[in-house]
C-alpha cells in the first residue's frame, strides 16, 4: 500500500498508517512488525523515512524496538489515572477491572537518614517505619512500593499488618492525608525491582516519588512506587493561565 498521495511529510503518514493498523488489529499487542525492508516496501517509502516514523512511535510507547530482534507492538496500559488525583493503587487496580492484592516483603524501624531528615524535618536517626510491599492485580505483580512514616505519628508498639497506611494514619494517628507532591521519573531495567515485578528486559518502569502532607502542610508519608510502564499510564490536566 502506498501512502504518497497524502501531502504531509511521509514519516507522519507512516506513523498514522501504523497506528491505524494497530487499532484495527492488523498488528496485535506484543506482535512483531514486518522487517524494515518489507514494511517500507508495503508503504512505498524509504527505510530512512520508516526509521524516523518508528523512532517517534517508540517515543510515544506505541512500539518497542529490540536491537537485533525487531520492532514489536507495545502493550496498552491496563490502568490509567490523572496524576492530579491522589488515588490509591488499590482504587486504580479496581477501576481497571482487576482484583488488587498485596505481597508483604518487610516492615522495620530504622534511623532517619540525612535525606529522611530533610524530607520530614526531623532529626537524623529519629525512628522511621519502612515498609516494602508488592501490589498485585489478579495475583500478577504490577507495583513495587516503599513507604516511610516517622514513628512518632504511629501508636506506641505499633506493628504493621498490611493495612492501608492512609487509613492507619487517619484512624490511629488523626493524620488526614490532604495532598502530595509528586515527581515522576522513567527508568529502564532495575536490578532489584524488575525481577520482583517479573519484567521482561525491555519493560520500562515509571517511578513516582511522593511526599504526602496533612491538612497542616506537615510531611507525613513518603512513598517510592515503581510501576510497570506497560501496565500503567498517568496523565495530567493542564490549564492555561
Amino acid at each position: 500500500m502506498s501512502i504518497k498521495t497524502d501531502s504531509r511529510h511521509l514519516y507522519l503518514q507512516v506513523i498514522d498508517e501504523i497506528k491505524q493498523n494497530i487499532n484495527q488489529g492488523i498488528y496485535k499487542e506484543k506482535e512483531k512488525l514486518p522487517s524494515e525492508f518489507d514494511l517500507s516496501k508495503q508503504l512505498g517509502v524509504s527505510r530512512a523515512t520508516l526509521r524516523e516514523a518508528l523512532r517517534i512511535l517508540e517515543e510515544e510507547s506505541i512500539v518497542i524496538r529490540r536491537h537485533g530482534v525487531g520492532t514489536f507492538v507495545n502493550s496498552k496500559p491496563t490502568f490509567m489515572s490523572g496524576i492530579e488525583q491522589l488515588s490509591s493503587i488499590t482504587d486504580m487496580i479496581k477501576r481497571g477491572g482487576m482484583k488488587p492484592g498485596t505481597i508483604f516483603l518487610s516492615s522495620q524501624i530504622q534511623g532517619a537518614t540525612d535525606e529522611d531528615a530533610r524530607r520530614f524535618h526531623c532529626e537524623v536517626n529519629e525512628d522511621i517505619l519502612l515498609v516494602e510491599r508488592v501490589r498485585t492485580a489478579n495475583s500478577n505483580p504490577v507495583v513495587y512500593c516503599v513507604d516511610k512514616v516517622p514513628q512518632k505519628y504511629l501508636p506506641k508498639n505499633f506493628e504493621y499488618k498490611q493495612e492501608s497506611l492512609f487509613e492507619i494514619l487517619e484512624s490511629q494517628a488523626g493524620k488526614h492525608i490532604s495532598y502530595a507532591v509528586t515527581h515522576i521519573e522513567p527508568v529502564g531495567y532495575h536490578e532489584k525491582v524488575s525481577p520482583i515485578l517479573q519484567c521482561e528486559p525491555e519493560t520500562a518502569l515509571l517511578v513516582l516519588k511522593q511526599m504526602h502532607y496533612d491538612l497542616d502542610d506537615e510531611p507525613i508519608l513518603y512513598s517510592l512506587n515503581y510501576f510497570k510502564a506497560d501496565q500503567f499510564s498517568f496523565h495530567v490536566l493542564r490549564k492555561r493561565v
